[in-house]
């Protein structure tokens, strides 16, 4: 459905060959544990993966929106976790290509498979209101500022290499009056203040940081002083509303295999027939696939109004998020209800991923704020 031409195509079957031999036999661990991905982070960086985004005058793949979606629904359908890492990782590149004049070093790195990235925009004081930090930069020496912050669920907080930071701005007089900067993790003041045991998404170390009187000199600024909201808005937010629709797609994916896979192995003894052999569970299954195949059309449609953007692009961007994670919510719910105790004791991994598919939920911007958003737009209304 998403219409990929050759190349995207070759780059997408290469991230699901990837994913199967490096995601997917650790994807149980990795949520046992809580444990970060570095592993399969490694390998998609050892394929080029890591710069998928990177322009290919870096070294990079050069590739877009609809490339990323391919590829980060193949790796949620093997491992939720290391896909929202991923996910974050291609916001941050894109924020890095956005001022490459001052970050080429990085989106080489990046394309070498040296380099992870991330965004650090949430705050505890603002919590899931992104575009509203409450720090704010202080002036420092020869144009230099100074960071302290308080940022909360930080994807890949402690193992990423950098950090796009927002915060207001030194002469900022109102909330959206933001500036944006890349700090680095060996930066003075950088640290990750707690560990991540979340409900879903185990390894994604959506951790708090805490930043410390970090000194950022003027070659770290990503964007013009006070104008970071441009960049949240029209840099990040659209790969983000798309990667995490995609992320959905591919918890709704995997849920609705594993559940086929059971529904047509698990047997009853009694009359020698199996459980695909009962009408409820089979018409179960069928409302899962037409479930999961909607979602994809409709980021389909998104993906196409964002390269021949018009007049309901707005509108369908702040809609992607919230169809394809609420989409997984929906799809694991029914694949938990159809394969009865064998999903709740854990078997083909169905419980894990529906605890995977409530973490994208409350991310922000949160379904329920995406709704907001939405229902501002369509009235006509100022949406931030």
């Amino acid at each position: 459905m998403y219409r990929l031409n050759d190349e995207q195509q070759r780059i997408a079957t290469t991230a699901a060959a990837v994913a199967d031999r490096d995601l997917a036999p650790r994807a149980a661990d990795v949520d046992r544990e809580a444990a970060f991905p570095r592993d399969s982070i490694a390998a998609l960086g050892a394929k080029g993966l890591l710069g998928l985004n990177v322009p290919k005058e870096y070294g990079g793949l050069g590739q877009g929106p609809r490339t990323a979606v391919a590829v980060i629904e193949a790796l949620a359908q093997r491992c939720p976790s290391t896909a929202m890492v991923y996910l974050m990782h291609l916001c941050g590149i894109a924020c890095y290509a956005a001022a490459a004049d001052k970050t080429a070093p990085l989106l080489e790195a990046a394309a070498a498979g040296r380099h992870l990235a991330t965004l650090a925009f949430s705050e505890t004081g603002s919590r899931s209101h992104f575009w509203a930090p409450v720090s704010r930069a202080t002036n420092s020496d020869k144009g230099a500022v100074r960071i302290s912050a308080q940022k909360s669920f930080v994807t890949s907080a402690g193992h990423a290499d950098g950090y796009v930071v927002s915060t207001l701005s030194t002469a900022a007089t109102q909330p959206l009056e933001s500036s944006i900067y890349v700090v680095l993790k060996n930066d003075a003041g950088v640290a990750a203040s707690g560990a991540w045991r979340g409900l879903g998404l185990r390894g994604n170390a959506s951790a708090p940081m805490r930043l410390d009187n970090v000194s950022v000199g003027i070659d770290r600024a990503l964007t013009a002083d006070g104008k970071g909201l441009d960049m949240m808005l029209g840099v990040v937010l659209p790969l983000f509303q798309v990667g995490s629709a995609a992320v959905g797609i591919g918890i709704a994916e995997a849920a609705v295999q594993a559940t086929i896979g059971h529904v047509t192995h698990a047997r009853f003894e009694e009359s020698n027939s199996s459980l695909a052999d009962l009408p409820t569970l089979r018409a179960q299954i069928a409302r899962m696939r037409i479930d999961t195949d909607r979602a994809r059309a409709h980021l389909g449609a998104v993906l196409d109004s964002l390269e021949s953007p018009g007049p309901a692009t707005q509108l369908m961007v702040l809609e992607a998020k919230a169809s394809g994670t609420e989409t997984a919510v929906v799809v694991t719910e029914m694949a938990m209800r159809t394969c009865g105790g064998a999903a709740f004791g854990g078997a083909h991994g169905i419980e894990r991923l529906f605890r995977d598919a409530r973490a994208p939920i409350v991310m922000a911007p949160t379904s329920d704020i995406a709704y907001e958003f939405i229902g501002r737009a369509l009235c006509g209304m100022e949406v931030f």
